[in-house]
Parts: C-alpha cells; sequence; structure tokens
C-alpha cells in the first residue's frame, strides 16, 4: 500500500523529523554521584606509603583572571572556583595523606571556641568532661593554582550539501594548565612541582533542507545539537593528574617512601613516572 504525502505535509514531516533528532529527553535525570575519573582510579590504585603525611591546602585559586565571553556573561569566571576542593578530594582519594581543614580555618576555630566554653562551664560545675584536643600541625602544605585558560587553540569544521540537503559539523579545543607545588611546613622548601594540562573540546553538528517544492513554495528547516565538555570537569581531571604525577614524582626523589620498595616496579608507578623521562 503507497500513502502519498502532500507537499505542506512533506515539510511538516522533514521539520518533525529533523526536530526529532536533536530534542532533548524529557525526563528529568535523578541526582548520581559524580563518576570516577581513569586518573581517579590511578590514585586509589597507588602502592600505600610507608605512613601517611598530614597535609593542608588553604587555597587553590583560579589564577587565569578570565571570563565568560559576551553576551554570556559579563562576570561569571571562566573557570570553576571550586578547585581546591577537587584538590582535597584527590589527595584523600590517593591514600598518602591525611588532609587537615584550613579553607575553613575560621569556622573551625569558632566551633572551637565554642566548645572550649561548654567544657569549662562543665568542668566549673564538677563535671569531668576532656578538654579540647589541640589541632594538628601539617607537615606538607599543598599550593598552587589553575594558571591558564586558553581558548580556540584549535578550530576546524567539515560540511557538504547535495540538492539542497546538507550537514556540517565544526569543533573547537580550548586547554586548562594547572600547577601543582608542595612546601615543607618546617623549613618553606619546595619539595616538588608539576603541572599538567587538559583539553576541553566542543562540537557542533548542523543538518538542514534548503528545496523548491514549487514554484513559489520553499521548503527550509534546519537542525543542529552542540556538545561541550564541562570545564568544571577537565579541571577536576587535571588537578587528579597532578597529585598522581607528583607522588610518584616524590617517591623517585626520595622525598617520601613506599611501604614495599618492591612496589617501585609497579605497573601505576611506571606508568607515571614513564611521564618524567619524556620531559
Amino acid at each position: 500500500m503507497v500513502t502519498f504525502i502532500g507537499k505542506g505535509g512533506l515539510a511538516l514531516a522533514c521539520a518533525l523529523l529533523l526536530s526529532a533528532c536533536v530534542t532533548p529527553p524529557l525526563d528529568p535525570e535523578a541526582p548520581a554521584l559524580v563518576e570516577k575519573s581513569q586518573v581517579a582510579q590511578d590514585l586509589e590504585r597507588l602502592p600505600s606509603p610507608k605512613g601517611r603525611i598530614m597535609a593542608s591546602v588553604y587555597s587553590f585559586r583560579d589564577l587565569t583572571g578570565q571570563y565568560r565571553p559576551a553576551p554570556a556573561s559579563s562576570f561569571s569566571t571562566a573557570v570553576t572556583q571550586g578547585a581546591a576542593a577537587f584538590l582535597i578530594d584527590a589527595l584523600n582519594r590517593s591514600g598518602w595523606f591525611l588532609t587537615l581543614e584550613r579553607e575553613g580555618l575560621q569556622d573551625l576555630l569558632t566551633e572551637r571556641k565554642i566548645a572550649r566554653a561548654v567544657v569549662e562551664k562543665k568542668q566549673k560545675q564538677g563535671v569531668a568532661v576532656a578538654d579540647v584536643p589541640d589541632l594538628f600541625s601539617s607537615d606538607i602544605l599543598f599550593q598552587g593554582g589553575i594558571v591558564a585558560y586558553e581558548t580556540n587553540i584549535k578550530t576546524g569544521g567539515l560540511g557538504a550539501r547535495y540538492l539542497g540537503v546538507g550537514a556540517s559539523e565544526q569543533y573547537r579545543a580550548d586547554q586548562v594548565t594547572v600547577n601543582l607545588r608542595a612546601v615543607d611546613v618546617r623549613t618553606g622548601r619546595i619539595i616538588n612541582t608539576v603541572s599538567t594540562q587538559k583539553t576541553i573540546y566542543s562540537k557542533e553538528l548542523q543538518v538542514g533542507v534548503y528545496k523548491y517544492i514549487d514554484f513559489k513554495e520553499l521548503l527550509e528547516s534546519e537542525a543542529g545539537v552542540t556538545t561541550n565538555e564541562p570545564v568544571q570537569q577537565c579541571v577536576k581531571l587535571a588537578v587528579e593528574a597532578a597529585v598522581a604525577h607528583l607522588i610518584v614524582k616524590g617517591v623517585l626523589d626520595g622525598n617520601w617512601q613506599l611501604k614495599n620498595p618492591d612496589d617501585m616496579r609497579s605497573d601505576i608507578i611506571e606508568q607515571y613516572a614513564l611521564s618524567f623521562s619524556q620531559e
């Protein structure tokens, strides 16, 4: 059985077909944990240290000074301002460091004053209550930040059209660079420093129909979809990679030691050590 579609129906069918290709799902997605990256899994696979190191992070700032291009926003920064949270998560995930709270130190000190006041009041009442213990001091201070965010380091595209029907694809590559350094708290000496970078890709796909159906009747329909790799995810990956490289570099330089010296020949250590041999 053959069904004939009129000119108006043909135009409507083409428009619906194109819109169906790019319409996002209407069902909202449920909140979920952030999926672990390959670098995060590498951090968890690192061999155990001889002893966990007390470490602190005061800040890990955006040092690029760049804002999103207009008309998107003149006041929103181009990269995330929460890189310190990514760094603390990566340090804890590695199992090499005991990270101390320093970014919210003033809030912590305020709570400790309240706790001391409660303890002193109870002790005056004759209640046996232990004093508030002292804060731990750190051995290593992690510093650094997001030092560069370059846009349009690579652009390109490809397109074709035949008999009024065509498609085109364009892409753009940006790049974010992170610097991380470990500082000895006792001497102020910079123990190690590493820089990592991650490329951010954006892609746009467009499909269009431009065709005369009949005299004075023109069919024109376009559809497109754009995919942007989240900048904050790229910053997270760069920070995780910086922590992994810094740990391995510290092992190679003898700044900290493995629990089992034979782990120096493990796959994960050799994988990251190869990066330094290629510099």
